[in-house]
Parts: structure tokens; C-alpha cells; sequence
């Protein structure tokens, strides 16, 4: 691997089957400015990345050279908005070092944000897709979605690393700069945090012009996990410090991160670090607990949301296009459609939306759908359950979460009349000479439900909330890393203390534990207007997965538990109907058209083998226990061997070794 912060201007060449839709050509040329002698300030904006695959950060081998990345960046947009710059100049206003991070908030993440969905979800038996290896356990370091995630981590990372140091040198406010210096931190922390959760044990590279002035980044060595978490606690709380001081007196946009983004995250790696030993230790859950509440008595003191909290006060307005700014939105993927830059925009709509429901003919996610594991999560059983059971379901997560017949939706198809998901299958709308419906006229789903989270709908659903078209393949609907309410269930795990964590122990009668837990809870569910008498492990556990379904975050619950209880989520995986379901379309239409429910046909595929999760787990040489983790892409381990998993991690005195 060699840190590469070149940049690669590659044509997205888009395809339309089912599927991964996506081919990389190239179709340009490598910028060969010149090596300098101290990195070039990385530019206001920086956010016009006109490639693809963003090989920039990565520990590969092709060439060593730093370039610049121009943008118009709006100014006034926040994170992730437009305006112009100026090649090679050092900032020399606040403004100039604030938006010289817009562009971290989006064009680094890009490729790992294709794979972001299979990870999270299609691994941890969340989500059904037909055709992936992370469905059955059978991921390998061929596997393209795999090495883009591992370029787009490392290329978050060397990216924070640049503008960093860039920042250190310019001419704007002690404040402004400190402002930019813990943003660029916090993506750091996040970056290095995705990878040691996905990865295990991984190098560390705390400067991009020392690793490369050293020769040494092909033969980096891997870090031990535990050191790993200490780094990005480190990391972290240098962020905490510099957007602490800059808050005194600088005013920041909505939507930038902030110090209470540093401190959620900070809250939710000591959680994660807790059992990284192989056992519970109770010195981070209570920093993960004391992180976690100034970040919750923070949002209580605005008094604002549900009950105080900070939380919105509707669990499903979260999700809409035109609440994107939401503050419950603590670290947030800030996309931005504008039609001209690639790698800027989500295109989650295309990889999980149902197919007809944009202008483009763009999405193709009906095919697969919300498994049915999660379906039964949620109280839902298709094959032998009936409608009453989900549409009288007082979890506004389902309706939020997945389509279900019965169900529709008004942030979707605004100008035309609102969305049906049975009459978009069925029978569609018409508006004036043209009728708006399915492509197939048939169910696509294998498991019967599809997507909303993600979702935004039409060109006039994403112009109302968004205030600009859509394209093909882009869209401007924020991705949230990091919400409130996770914060909240953070707190509330942390509180139960050591001899409380995990599947099976006693339940808490703990005020804190139960308050922190029913906020959550209480906002999705509100006919529940009592709290409970105590709160287990079990309960947060599965608030947890019906609270962040399809956010990208349920494998690395699966992989944090692993340290200290590998066998709980083998066993739990194992038990999960990951599988597909059979006539549903017929079932779905009779119910369409005649409004009543026969799913006597209806059965759930039982010939396909359940998967093997011990596949994708590795032991640690220190705990001697079983943990999940995926493998270094195969080429990666091909230019540096330290990566092959017969190689250990090393033990570094992080505290002594590095500093900011």
C-alpha cells in the first residue's frame, strides 16, 4: 500500500442492470503538479472531484505526488456547499478556512458510501440482496465493493490529514483555524473508526508527508485494535479541544460538525473500545457515559424536539429531504446534486429505491428489499400474519423504515398526488396524458417490502426539498454517521455497567438508564406514555436495530459485541431468515384489487443454506477470542504483505508515539 493523494479524474460510466451498476474507465489524466516541499493549500472548497474512484489517501502504489482540488462552493451553503477559490493560495480569511473542509463532507466518502449499505445491513441480516457475497458470509479481498470502501477510507483520512496541516499554516483567526483544524479531526476519528470496525487491526498514518518521506508506507505495519481506539480517542479529543476554543467566539453554519459532534463520537468509540480486551471494561463505559450526557444535557438545555430532548419531535421527519438540516444529525454526509460534480452526490436512491419511482429510470433496489428477519423485528409476517398487524403498527420506525402494502407516503410523488405502493405497482397515477407507475406492473421485491430511508422520489419531490433538480444516480438526501438518538442509546448502554452488558443479563432499574432509553423509545412509540420499571441489554439491543435500520450501523453493533461475546453473535446470525419469500406478488395483488389478504401460497425459501458467519471472523492474539472482521482487499495486501491475515498487529505506544 502507498499513500497516494493523486487524483484520478475518471467518467463514471453508468449502467442500468440489476445489480451494481457501475464501471470505472479512465478517462483522463493524472494531475502532475509538481511535489512540493510543504503541501499546497488545498483550496477553499476543494469539492470538485471530477472522478470517480477516488484513489486519494490510499496506501497504493501510483504515484506520490500531492494535488489541489478546485471547487466553486457556495459560500453560504455550510458543509458541502459551493463558491469560489483561487489555485495555490493560503487562506486568508476565516471563510476560506472554513470552507476549505466543505469538500470532507461528501467526495472522500463516495466510494465507500456504495458499499456503506452491504456492510451495514445486507452482513448483519438487516437487508436482502440476492446477489452479494455479504449476504452469504462469502466476501473476499476480490470483492470490488471492498476495495472501494478501503480507497474511500483511506482517502478520507489522507484528505483530513492535508487540509489539516494546510489549515495550520494559513492566515485566517486562531479561531477560524481551529474551527476547520477539529473538523478535519472529527473525519479522521470517523474514518479510522469505519476501519478498525471493518478492517480489525489497521496501520496508522498520522502524517501524509512523513509517511511518504519516510519510504516505509509499503511496508507499514498493522496496529493492534486496542492501540487503534486510542488513537482515535486521541484524535478526538484534540478535536474536542480546538472546537471548544473556536466556539468562544466563532459562529459556524448549521450542519457543520462541532464540538458536540466530537463528543457523541467520542461517547460512541469508548462504547465500541469497551470490549475491544475480550472483556468489558467498566473505566471506558463510564467516558463513553460521560461523553454521552453532555452531549444529551447539551441538546435538553435548548428545550427543543420531543420532550426536550433535541430529538425532532416525529421519528419520520428525520429521513425527509426537507428536514435534511435536522440538528439531530450530529456527523452527516452533506451530498450535493449538482449535476456537474461526481462524488458529491448520494446515490442511494439508485442502488435501493424501487424501480419507476424517479424521472430518470435510474433505480433499480426493488429487486431486493428489508429482509424478512427485520420484517419480524418489527411484528411483520408476510407469510402468515395480515395487514391489520402492520398498518396498526404504533412504531412510526416501520412506516419510516420499509413499504408495505397498505402503506403510502406524502414526501414521495408530491405532484402527483402522493405515493401508494400497491397503486405504483399496480395500476400508477396519472397526470394529465401520462401515467406514473412500476415498470414491471409486478412486485420486484424478493422479500416483499422495499426501501424509504434514502428515498427522496421524483425531480419535484427533490426540487421542494432540496431546492434543486436531481440527475441520474444523484441525489442530495444527507447520510446520517452519527444522530442524537444514538447518542441516547449510548448513554443508556453505558449506564448498565460492566456486569450488565450483554445478551441475557439482569435488567436495570437505573432512573438514567430507563429516562435515556424511553426517549428513544417514547418518540418512535408514542401510544407508549409510561416508562418502563427496567431496561436490559436485550431491550437496547433491539431498540438499536429498529432505531438505526438501514443507517449503515447495525454490522458494526455485531462487530463491537464480537470482542467480548463472539459466540451470542454467531448464534444470533445464525437463527436470522435472510432468505427470500415466494408468490407474494400474487398474494399482493388480489389484496390490491379485490382488499382481501390471502397468503396461504405464501412461504419462505428454507432450501437455501444458512450462512456461516465464523467465515468472516478472525482471532485476536491478545484476547485469544473471535472477532468479526472483513479482509484487506486482495491488491492491497499484494503491494504491502504486513496487511495478509497470517500477519499480527503490532503494540505502539500511541500517547508516545504520536501528537498534535
Amino acid at each position: 500500500m502507498l499513500l497516494d493523494i493523486s487524483h484520478q479524474e475518471t467518467k463514471y460510466k453508468q449502467g442500468y442492470n440489476k445489480g451494481y451498476h457501475r464501471t470505472d474507465q479512465q478517462a483522463g489524466k493524472l494531475h502532475s503538479h509538481e511535489c512540493k516541499s510543504e503541501l499546497q493549500y488545498l483550496q477553499e472548497a476543494g469539492s470538485k472531484h471530477n472522478g470517480n474512484r477516488q484513489k486519494e489517501g490510499k496506501f497504493r502504489c501510483h504515484c506520490s505526488r500531492y494535488t489541489n482540488h478546485n471547487s466553486s462552493q457556495d459560500r453560504s451553503s455550510g458543509a458541502g456547499g459551493s463558491g469560489q477559490c483561487r489555485r495555490y493560495k493560503l487562506a486568508q480569511t476565516d471563510d476560506q478556512c472554513i470552507s476549505a473542509t466543505n469538500y470532507l463532507y461528501n467526495s472522500p466518502w463516495y466510494d465507500f458510501q456504495r458499499g456503506f449499505i452491504k456492510v451495514g445491513e445486507v452482513l448483519s441480516g438487516n437487508y436482502y440482496w440476492g446477489s452479494s457475497p455479504y449476504l452469504t458470509f462469502t466476501v473476499n479481498g476480490s470483492d470490488e465493493d471492498l476495495i472501494n470502501m478501503s480507497y474511500s477510507l483511506w482517502a478520507a483520512i489522507g484528505h483530513s490529514n492535508m487540509v489539516y496541516n494546510n489549515i495550520s499554516k494559513s492566515k485566517g483567526s486562531e479561531a477560524a483555524k481551529l474551527q476547520a483544524m477539529g473538523e478535519c479531526l472529527v473525519w479522521k476519528a470517523m474514518g479510522y473508526f469505519f476501519l478498525v470496525r471493518t478492517f480489525g487491526e489497521v496501520p496508522i498514518v498520522h502524517d501524509n508527508k512523513a509517511e511518504l518521506t519516510s519510504g516505509q508506507y509499503q511496508n507499514a505495519q498493522k496496529i493492534q485494535k486496542p492501540d487503534v481506539y486510542e488513537y482515535i480517542v486521541m484524535t478526538l479529543e484534540k478535536a474536542i479541544e480546538d472546537l471548544e476554543k473556536s466556539s468562544e467566539t466563532l459562529k459556524i453554519a448549521e450542519g457543520r460538525l462541532d464540538q458536540w459532534s466530537a463528543k457523541g463520537l467520542l461517547a460512541k468509540v469508548y462504547l465500541a473500545k469497551a470490549g475491544v480486551t475480550g472483556t468489558v471494561n467498566q473505566s471506558d463505559l463510564d467516558n463513553a457515559a460521560k461523553y454521552a450526557k453532555m452531549v444529551i444535557d447539551h441538546f435538553k438545555s435548548t428545550g427543543k424536539g420531543f420532550n426536550g430532548s433535541g430529538l425532532e419531535e416525529n421519528y419520520e421527519d428525520v429521513f425527509k429531504l426537507a428536514n435534511r438540516k435536522t440538528q439531530e444529525g450530529l456527523i452527516v454526509w452533506r451530498w450535493t446534486a449538482d449535476g456537474e460534480n461526481w462524488t458529491r452526490q448520494n446515490s442511494f436512491q439508485s442502488d435501493l429505491a424501487i424501480n419507476g419511482i424517479d424521472d430518470w429510470g435510474a433505480t433499480w433496489g426493488g429487486w431486493n428489499g428489508l429482509s424478512v428477519d427485520l420484517q419480524k423485528a418489527f411484528g411483520v409476517d408476510l407469510a402468515e400474519g395480515q395487514p391489520d398487524s402492520w398498518l396498526s403498527s404504533l412504531d412510526s420506525r416501520l412506516h419510516a423504515t420499509m413499504m408495505l402494502p397498505g402503506f403510502s407516503y406524502d414526501q414521495f410523488w408530491q405532484d402527483r398526488g402522493g405515493f401508494d405502493y400497491l397503486n405504483f405497482i399496480y395500476e400508477g397515477r396519472t397526470v394529465g396524458d401520462k401515467t406514473y407507475k412500476s415498470v414491471t406492473g409486478s412486485l420486484e421485491s424478493a422479500t416483499g417490502s422495499n426501501t424509504v430511508k434514502h428515498i427522496y422520489g421524483d425531480t419535484f419531490d427533490h426540487q421542494q426539498g432540496a431546492g434543486c433538480s436531481d440527475g441520474r444516480m444523484a441525489s442530495s438526501v444527507p447520510t446520517f454517521l452519527l444522530r442524537l438518538s444514538d447518542v441516547y442509546l449510548v448513554y443508556a448502554e453505558a449506564m448498565l455497567g460492566a456486569s450488565n452488558i450483554g445478551p441475557g443479563s439482569a435488567p436495570s432499574t437505573n432512573p438514567e438508564v430507563i429516562d435515556a432509553y424511553s426517549m428513544v423509545h417514547q418518540r418512535a412509540v408514542k401510544s407508549v406514555t409510561t416508562k418502563p420499571a427496567s431496561v436490559s441489554w436485550d431491550d437496547i439491543w433491539k431498540e438499536r436495530r429498529l432505531e438505526f435500520a438501514m443507517e449503515g450501523d447495525r454490522w458494526y453493533d455485531y462487530v463491537r459485541v464480537s470482542y467480548y461475546n463472539p459466540d451470542f453473535c454467531i448464534s444470533d446470525i445464525k437463527a436470522q431468515q435472510r432468505n427470500a419469500l415466494w408468490n407474494l406478488d400474487d398474494c399482493y395483488k388480489n389484496y390490491y384489487k379485490t382488499g382481501k389478504w390471502d397468503n396461504t401460497n405464501v412461504t419462505y425459501d428454507t432450501k437455501t443454506a444458512v450462512p456461516n458467519p465464523v467465515a468472516l471472523m478472525k482471532k485476536d492474539k491478545v484476547s485469544g477470542k473471535q472477532y468479526f472482521c472483513l479482509p484487506f482487499p486482495s491488491e492491497d495486501v499484494v503491494f504491502n504483505p504486513n496487511l495478509g491475515s497470517n500477519v499480527d498487529g503490532i503494540h505502539v505506544d500511541v500517547r508516545q508515539t504520536y501528537s498534535y
